[in-house]
């Protein structure tokens, strides 16, 4: 097989959607020997963050001198984003190779009436990757939920759950309680856990902690302050068990404060537990961290804004970061995903808005802009254009658009990815 010829074959199985539960994926990790078993995993779960922290742990393990894996989800604009090590994207080859050594075992399991899932396959290629190259740490980041996604059969030696909303009610459950419970799931017995959850959600939170006996380390504003931001980045200082860290990011938005604070105090388990990670280390990773799509600016004189907020909480986050830019009106791009609660997304970000150009990603969940239009018609007297693609979206917010505006486009990040794939492309 050659490379597209692998991703093709990847991609067969999103048709099968999702599927929670650990039987298949503990089937093939145990035909490939367990690979996850040969090195140390930090296992990150919750709604939104998780992807920055496992970013800012990355890049503080492997400037401390180890090999890291890192495992993500979903990529922007390349499968290879997926799984890293040390920053660095998989190889096509490796790839290629790893396809080929999994495709005979998914075969076996698709004749036995057990078709494993896009996502399965994929973190059973980053497991067996991580395991090939000999990294010393991964970084996996929770698909779905946590307590029944593929990801948690690992043992991790820090857990870490970034915060909690409503999201995926239809898996995961109703209430904040339920969803909880799921992302809970990934705590395992004497294994210290690292949050950032409140209210009802710590309590469930704490309460599981209490059963697998496992320490808890709460992270909230009293750990994290913003010292100074422009446009080229911010400095926060943390308040650690250990020290406090005064770090500065490229990163933006008033949130990466918690996500660091997660990320330090997470490696100060690791320090706890006699792992050598010099404060150095943190300071230089924290600094070199970058999260693609998330608050990116990707032109100025406009401004171009990228940010995959894919969810009512994401939204809300993105809208608190709007106050920190000057501008005299914003050209929203808008693209969701129809399995999403749109109605509470647009209720977030439509009244910041000034014009609104309605679109739709490549991936097939993508609700149809008119729709996203008549949604917002019922309820806001606004500009709404319509355009099919991004890339036209994206024209006619540079049609439009004066010197001191700002192009935000968001939604999800297949609308991101498609958004700047084309930017990458044309500016």
């Amino acid at each position: 097989m050659n490379y597209e010829e692998s991703l093709d074959w990847l991609y067969s199985f999103e048709r099968f959607g999702i599927k929670l539960g650990l039987e298949r994926i503990e089937y093939i990790a145990k035909k490939l020997d367990n690979p996850h078993k040969n090195y140390k995993i930090i296992h990150i779960a919750g709604t939104n963050g998780k992807g920055s922290v496992c970013k800012f742990l990355e890049a503080i393990l492997s400037e401390s001198g180890y090999k890291t894996g890192c495992y993500t989800s979903p990529h922007i604009q390349r499968f290879s984003e997926r799984i890293t090590i040390n920053n660095k994207e998989i190889s096509d080859e490796n790839i290629v190779s790893l396809v080929e050594k999994i495709k005979p075992i998914a075969d076996e399991m698709i004749k036995n009436n057990d078709t494993p899932t896009f996502f399965e396959i994929v973190t059973a290629m980053a497991f067996q990757y991580f395991s090939d190259e000999k990294v010393d740490f991964a970084v996996v980041e929770v698909g779905l939920g946590g307590n029944y996604d593929a990801t948690n059969i690992v043992e991790p030696v820090v857990s870490v759950i970034t915060n909690i909303s409503l999201e995926h009610t239809d898996v995961l459950g109703k209430t904040i309680q339920d969803i909880a419970l799921q992302k809970a799931g990934i705590i395992k017995d004497g294994v210290s856990v690292v949050t950032a959850t409140e209210g009802e959600a710590l309590k469930v939170i704490k309460n599981v902690a209490k059963e697998k006996n496992a320490s808890i380390n709460i992270v909230n504003e009293k750990v994290w302050k913003r010292i100074s931001f422009d446009l080229n980045g911010q400095e926060f200082h943390i308040k650690g068990a250990l020290a406090d860290y005064n770090v500065k990011t490229s990163m933006l938005g008033k949130h990466q404060g918690e996500n660091i604070a997660l990320a330090i105090v997470a490696i100060e388990k690791l320090q706890m537990n006699r792992v050598y990670i010099p404060e150095t280390s943190i300071i230089e990773g924290v600094a070199k961290t970058t999260n693609t799509g998330r608050l990116e600016i990707v032109q100025h004189n406009p401004l171009v804004l990228l940010d995959g907020a894919h969810n009512p909480a994401g939204m809300n986050v993105l809208k608190e970061a709007l106050k920190d830019f000057e501008y005299d009106k914003i050209i929203l791009v808008l693209g969701i995903l129809s399995d999403k609660d749109i109605n509470s997304m647009l209720s977030t970000i439509v009244p910041v808005a000034d014009t609104i150009v309605v679109t739709r990603s490549h991936n097939n969940r993508a609700c149809e802009p008119t729709k996203l239009k008549e949604m917002i018609e019922t309820v806001y007297k606004k500009n709404i254009v319509v355009k099919d693609h991004i890339s036209d979206a994206i024209k006619y917010a540079e049609s439009i658009v004066k010197k001191d505006d700002l192009i935000c486009v968001t939604g999800s990040l297949f609308t991101v990815g498609d958004a700047r794939e084309y930017l990458m492309k044309n500016t």
